[in-house]
């Protein structure tokens, strides 16, 4: 490391004046002869070498296996954002779909920290590896290691200025094939049988209202004669 003029009206900002301050200082990228050194290619202060030193604060670095297909056949690169695909088949509350197989994406825009064991972003070239070291919270961590148990990983490249998150309910063998969805069979109703019943008839005879007698008195030579109607 040396010091070197520089115009003052364009000195990069982060740079430094002073190589004490570098003494203890170790990188996170790889640098060229030559190139200006400033603070953000520097890793934390007190951080030393290795992977580490690039994980962000409040971040966790986990490495997963893949193979040439799930890995993007080696173009996840250092500095790629991935999106996490899981595979699995697990059992559905559904009686018509006892064992649902679906693909699903678990996680997305996940920074690749490294491929296999080289963590330099300067590499453009496409190569096949079988690990790749990803940067995530721990919340995602938690996730990523579930998936990993429960099913197949995949990875997904994703432009990097791509930010908008994918809405997706997962793909299923019934939406892949577009096969209607069959409902349950219904169990048949029990068939209703006639039912015959005695029934006592009751009938209420009204008793016959008595006739109101209307009398006359009349007086006679021959006596009294009543005569009624």
């Amino acid at each position: 490391i040396r010091l070197a003029d520089w115009p003052a009206d364009s000195v990069p900002s982060g740079s430094f004046i002073d190589l004490k301050t570098l003494d203890t200082r170790v990188t996170r990228v790889s640098l060229q002869r030559g190139e200006p050194l400033m603070e953000a290619k520097l890793a934390m202060p007190g951080a030393t070498g290795g992977l580490s030193a690039v994980v962000a604060e409040g971040k966790r670095a986990m490495t997963v296996r893949v193979n040439d297909v799930v890995g993007v056949a080696g173009f996840a690169l250092p500095g790629n954002f991935v999106d996490i695909l899981v595979s699995t088949q697990g059992a559905s509350k559904k009686p018509d779909h006892a064992d649902l197989h679906i693909s699903k994406l678990v996680l997305e825009r996940i920074l690749v920290l490294a491929v296999a064991q080289e963590a330099s972003q300067n590499e453009t070239k496409p190569k096949v590896v079988n690990a790749v070291t990803l940067e995530v919270t721990p919340e995602q961590a938690e996730k990523l290691d579930l998936a990993r148990t429960v099913g197949q990983l995949s990875l997904v490249l994703r432009n990097q200025i791509d930010l908008k998150p994918a809405l997706t309910d997962g793909a299923t063998k019934q939406s892949l094939l577009n096969v209607p969805e069959v409902k349950a069979a219904q169990k048949p109703e029990a068939p209703v049988k006639d039912v015959k019943v005695k029934m006592a008839v009751v009938r209420t005879v009204a008793k016959p209202t008595r006739r109101e007698e209307q009398c006359q008195h009349i007086a006679t030579s021959a006596g009294r004669i009543t005569e009624c109607q």
